[in-house]
């Protein structure tokens, strides 16, 4: 044992050098010589097609070699030749620049702050530096004789423009929906909150994906603690490849073993903004129109932007059904289940009588057929999503339908199993995330079971359970559970219902504790309208 110690002991202090080490030695800096730059970018690129190098000879009478490379497709090739090349080649000939042009100059600082007819130009003196631009779409510009170059923005690329959330459809509201261009996306976030505090912090995660991700919150409103642990999570990313912002999620949530999500994703700009506004944090990835929001309550997957946008007895009630066909969808089945198998007693004589008439000539206990139907309609929703979108909405109502009418007929599956599938699955669809509503497939075939094992005691036991796992999961150090575990009072004015914008005075107290006032002034929070002196006379 003393010597496997001894061993552990010398290993120990070196766990954390070699990949310092390999950093330090794998960047590689620039040399000197222009036909060696690019002739080690042509062998670490493979010679690819895409990589475009064009030389040209500068300065007077052309004494200068230099050299320019971008990618093409992911690089604005008019404003290449507008404001790069013609400005190299033609506009500096005949001029007072021409003549800071030369050897005796320095080159690369005379092309940044005197030629380049461009907005964000930097320096760069690896080649690691330099790789990472060139795929990103800027344009690098290497000049014989320096060890320096210059890196140029003007990426552009063919994208999807900004379109409709498919995701997250609302009656009234807003249209716009993220697309996969990063930039875009927090300009549609920073056309709707113009404040100075609104701010921003990038980073690249991946190591060969290189992905740009930004976190976005209100200094002053976003709690420190929960900005801290943000960052402290996303700098512990250690990954190959980000492609989504799925990817993000998986690796930052904290319970990823839980089937409910602790972190909140959406497609909707004024979503986004209105999180902000209450103290989170948004997390947007380039390449996703997903953008993720933290920390996520369990009341937040019942709320949708829509709910603000109506009027608040309107909104409530919406709201109220939500919860309602939550509860359907989870335990309907289980509940016929364990009313038909356990508690015959529980039910009226003529509907227990109609009951046991609709399976007569059924084989099957409820449980087998309830797993039966459940499967068939998740193949035939899964078909649907999978589908061509114009015939995928048709071929899974009318696969249904024609399915459950056949079992019917055919005798395997009774007539009220077919309604009480058709209503959970019904309901199943009233959510306004797509996260919940999984939660909800996987955890209805426990309760099932349970129900088919234990009755309604093993669903009061199951219930019991998921609450109390509910309760101990968090989302950043916030309970996943409140306002309502810990109960709040101050806060039910947006959980079950929606009290009106004037009686939204504070935000949440758990997320924000020092900014917790919306509207300054409560009293003056309620429209009074003036009368009409003239027509109280009249």
């Amino acid at each position: 044992m003393g010597i496997f110690k001894k061993k552990n002991n010398k290993i120990k202090p070196q766990s954390t050098s070699p990949d310092q080490t390999m950093k330090k030695s794998s960047i590689k800096e620039l040399n000197t010589s222009l036909q060696e730059n690019l002739q080690f970018i042509n062998t670490s690129l493979g010679k690819s097609t895409d990589i475009i190098i064009r030389e040209i000879n500068i300065g007077k009478e052309g004494s200068i070699k230099a050299a320019i490379i971008y990618t093409d497709g992911l690089t604005d090739t008019p404003s290449l030749q507008n404001f790069i090349l013609e400005t190299l080649m033609l506009d500096t000939k005949g001029t007072e620049l021409q003549e800071k042009i030369s050897p005796e100059q320095n080159l690369i600082s005379v092309l940044k702050d005197f030629a380049m007819t461009v907005g964000d130009i930097k320096y760069l003196t690896d080649f690691d530096v330099l790789f990472t631009g060139l795929l990103s779409g800027d344009t690098v510009i290497l000049i014989d004789g320096y060890k320096q170059g210059l890196l140029i923005s003007n990426k552009q690329w063919v994208e999807r423009g900004v379109t409709e959330a498919t995701a997250q459809m609302v009656v009234r509201g807003p249209r716009e929906g993220f697309s996969e261009n990063l930039r875009v996306n927090t300009a549609l976030v920073r056309r709707r909150l113009k404040d100075p505090n609104l701010w921003m912090e990038s980073k690249v995660i991946g190591k060969r994906t290189k992905t740009n991700v930004a976190m976005m919150y209100i200094n002053g409103i976003a709690n420190d603690k929960i900005v801290k642990e943000v960052r402290l999570r996303l700098d512990k990313i250690d990954i190959d490849g980000i492609l989504e912002s799925g990817n993000i999620e998986e690796l930052i949530e904290d319970a990823p073993l839980s089937p409910f999500p602790t972190v909140f994703n959406t497609e909707r700009p004024d979503i986004v903004a209105a999180a902000l506004l209450e103290g989170r944090i948004a997390i947007l990835v380039d390449g996703t129109p997903f953008v993720l929001i933290v920390p996520a309550l369990f009341v937040q997957f019942f709320q949708s932007s829509e709910d603000y946008y109506q009027r608040a007895d309107i909104a409530s009630l919406i709201r109220i059904l939500r919860f309602f066909a939550f509860t359907i969808a989870l335990l309907a089945p289980s509940l016929f289940i364990a009313i038909t198998t356990f508690h015959h007693s529980m039910l009226p004589p003529a509907l227990l009588i109609s009951l046991t008439a609709q399976r007569e000539g059924v084989p099957f206990p409820a449980f087998v057929e309830a797993i039966i139907m459940e499967v068939t309609f998740e193949i035939l929703r899964e078909a649907g999503v999978r589908m061509p979108r114009n015939i995928g909405a048709a071929m899974s109502i009318v696969g249904a339908f024609v399915i459950g009418t056949a079992a019917v007929e055919a005798g395997i599956i009774s007539a009220a199993m077919v309604i009480v599938v058709s209503i959970t699955a019904i309901s199943s669809f009233v959510s306004p995330t797509y996260d919940l509503a999984i939660a909800v497939r996987m955890l209805r075939f426990v309760f099932m079971g349970i129900a088919a094992s234990f009755g309604l005691f093993g669903i009061t036991i199951g219930l019991i359970a998921l609450i109390l796992h509910l309760c101990s999961l968090r989302s950043f150090g916030i309970p996943y559970m409140s306002p309502l575990a810990p109960f709040n009072i101050s806060d039910q004015k947006d959980t079950f219902i929606r009290l009106p914008n004037w009686k939204m005075l504070t935000r949440q107290r758990l997320i924000n504790q020092k900014n917790m006032t919306r509207q300054q002034d409560s009293a003056s929070a309620k429209p009074q309208p003036t009368k009409n002196e003239e027509y109280e006379r009249e």
